[in-house]
């Protein structure tokens, strides 16, 4: 087979991926089936992969396989200037996830704190765990 050396594939992905954004909105705008009812018929076919994967190790596999180097060089290179704009378009989703726990540790009401060390402090973190545990639960978490 005549195939191309790998540079040429690498650049030629590289120069027709950069002009794609358009088709990139519209196909994430206008899909061929609803993202969250394929999803949800999905869920044996994800239970089933993962599954696989866990018996066949391939989370420490992959780990390897990437390394340390691939690691942080992507999110040197992809992540730094992602990352802002990626928080600040999450904004409005990070304030409704939180609100419910912002809310619950409001309404919290601690017991007195203790003199340092003294292991009575512990049951203001219990009382703390506990309104989270609830919240989250209460969620659907």
């Amino acid at each position: 087979m005549n195939v191309k050396d790998m540079s040429r594939i690498t650049e030629k992905f590289v120069r027709k991926t950069a002009a794609a954004g358009p088709d990139y909105e519209s196909g994430v705008t206008n899909p061929r089936v609803d993202w969250q009812a394929a999803t949800k018929a999905a869920e044996a076919n994800y239970d089933a992969g993962v599954t696989a994967g866990i018996a066949k190790k391939r989370f420490g596999k992959g780990v390897d396989k990437a390394g340390t180097a691939k690691y942080l060089r992507g999110a040197r290179e992809k992540g730094v200037a992602r990352y802002p704009a990626g928080v600040a378009a999450g904004a409005g989703d990070y304030a409704a996830g939180f609100e419910p726990f912002r809310a619950a540790l409001a309404s919290t009401v601690l017991p007195p704190r203790r003199a340092r060390r003294d292991p009575g402090n512990l049951a203001r973190v219990s009382a703390v765990m506990t309104a989270m545990i609830r919240t989250a639960e209460s969620q659907g978490r």
